[in-house]
């Protein structure tokens, strides 16, 4: 019976995170319908014939009524059909599969870059609360947070790839090498995770601040326990529950910024896919990829949600 709490929260995030990629869904159909123009002549180009332009449009359903159009979207989703992409005319869903670990793997070195100098920094800055070290970490965070990821992507490149040549500057690494690739995941994944340290740096402090002036810390210190102890095993796994929730809405914010790394480092993955996409008006491909990723976000965010109720009882008996 203990485990009933966890496991209705866990349901009822479930149940949430369906209808929430339902409601994407619904709206990502209604955009690309609204859209100005033929989807099959814009994605043929204007040198098609409207022979071929016909052609496509049966392909993609386009010929049917719209309440079909959308059941046939929405049904096929459900069932992992995310339809042919244009130009070579493999399914959707392969192609972006394809794509995706790249792209996981630069989310998942971000995250890392973030988390291992972002909670340390908020620790110390708060444990030296009014110090040099704590305005030194807020004026880092401040300024890390403040330049744009592209923008840090950029220089990243020209000093440690052109510059220095300690790092690859373009590409993913041979495939089979995997310290090739982590060679090649270290710049990306800096840029895109750096601006996030600042933000995991001041709301640790700011939690940490909080924490330490609670009754049970007090309490601790009146028993005799260390200093270090009682930092780091009872304050600060109260006060990394805000930056679980930061990091989970942030990989929405590292998928956007993914976009700029993958383009500026020459990288496969899902933005740079969804970017080419657009550009050759391949509609079915670009809807994939943002359902995909939707899916992804929701995910990320249900796990996080969890975690927080793991670490704190009092919000999963709050939904249980």
């Amino acid at each position: 019976m203990g485990d009933c709490p966890i496991l209705a929260y866990a349901l009822k995030r479930l149940v949430l995170a369906i209808v929430i990629i339902s409601v994407a869904m619904t709206l990502l159909f209604a955009m690309i319908y609204l859209i100005p123009g033929d989807p099959a002549k814009v994605a043929l180009g204007p040198r098609a014939t409207p022979e071929m332009v016909e052609s496509l449009r049966v392909r993609m359903g386009l010929d049917q009524p719209i309440w079909v159009q959308f059941w046939r979207f929405y049904s096929g989703v459900w069932r992992g059909d995310l339809g042919i992409e244009v130009l070579s005319g493999r399914p959707v869903l392969t192609v972006v599969l394809e794509q995706l670990p790249y792209t996981l793997a630069l989310i998942a070195g971000a995250i890392s870059w973030s988390v291992a100098l972002g909670i340390p920094l908020g620790c110390i800055a708060a444990i030296k609360r009014g110090g040099w070290v704590d305005r030194v970490v807020g004026i880092v965070s401040v300024a890390v947070i403040a330049v744009p990821s592209f923008v840090i992507a950029i220089y990243a490149l020209l000093i440690f790839a052109v510059s220095l040549r300690w790092l690859p500057a373009i590409g993913a690494g041979e495939p089979g090498d995997l310290g090739d690739q982590l060679l090649h995941l270290i710049l990306p994944s800096l840029a895109v995770g750096l601006g996030w340290v600042g933000y995991i740096a001041r709301m640790v402090r700011a939690s940490m601040l909080e924490v330490l002036e609670a009754s049970h810390i007090r309490t601790a210190r009146a028993f005799g326990l260390p200093e270090n102890q009682i930092t780091y095993s009872y304050a600060l796994r109260i006060a990394i529950l805000p930056t679980v929730t930061l990091l989970g809405v942030g990989v929405g914010q590292m998928l956007s910024s993914a976009v700029f790394a993958e383009i500026v480092f020459a990288r496969p993955g899902i933005g740079k896919l969804v970017y080419d996409s657009i550009l050759t008006r391949n509609y079915p491909l670009v809807t994939g990829s943002v359902l995909v990723t939707t899916a992804f976000f929701v995910f990320v965010n249900v796990i996080a949600d969890l975690v927080i109720g793991a670490l704190d009882p009092r919000v999963r008996s709050g939904f249980g």
